[in-house]
């Protein structure tokens, strides 16, 4: 399903969403191994609908601890994990409306050859955020953080954190099965 087609949420207030996220309870880094499909929950970050429109897919965490931190569709069936490494994430965050276009998806999905990761990018860990310790999965080349805490059995909620940056990006993966 496109994101343009998929159910939007209501933009919701920074403040009320951390809240939520403190409430949930944590989630050890190793119950996070596996596939598991994305999608952002608007609050006001400049990448509301970024990524969705970019074909982003979710996140695969390994046993061994370490993620694909950014997994985005390629054709039907075939996933392609991009190495943030290579994202201008200042000029990103500045220009955020321009990935909101058909013209950045298109371009986009021209250069996931070249972005590809020749591995997993980031590590799984147990960090303290939001008053409670619980996993979250550190970027090895971006300034880049993202914290789980548990929803239910199949979904947990993630807030990705910027260094120097204070608004916060929130979504929810979901797991589901490897293809």
């Amino acid at each position: 399903m496109s994101a343009s087609k998929r159910t939007t949420h209501p933009v919701r207030d920074q403040q009320a969403m951390l809240e939520e996220f403190r409430r949930l309870p944590s989630i050890e880094p190793r119950d996070l191994v596996g596939l598991w499909k994305g999608h952002g929950i608007p609050a006001g970050h400049p990448f509301d609908g970024v990524l969705e429109n970019l074909g982003w897919f979710g996140k695969r965490f390994t046993p061994n601890m370490r993620a694909d931190a950014l997994l985005f569709r390629s054709g039907e069936h075939r996933l392609n994990a991009i190495d943030p490494k290579w994202i201008p994430l200042q000029l990103a965050l500045r220009f955020h409306e321009v990935g909101r276009t058909t013209i950045a998806r298109n371009l986009f999905s021209y250069l996931h050859r070249r972005l590809r990761a020749r591995g997993p990018v980031a590590s799984l860990k147990t960090m303290a955020f939001g008053g409670a310790e619980s996993a979250a999965m550190v970027y090895d080349h971006q300034p880049i953080v993202d914290h789980f805490r548990r929803t239910d059995d199949l979904r947990v909620m993630g807030a990705m954190t910027i260094s120097g940056n204070e608004r916060i990006y929130f979504f929810e993966l979901e797991r589901v099965d490897e293809p």
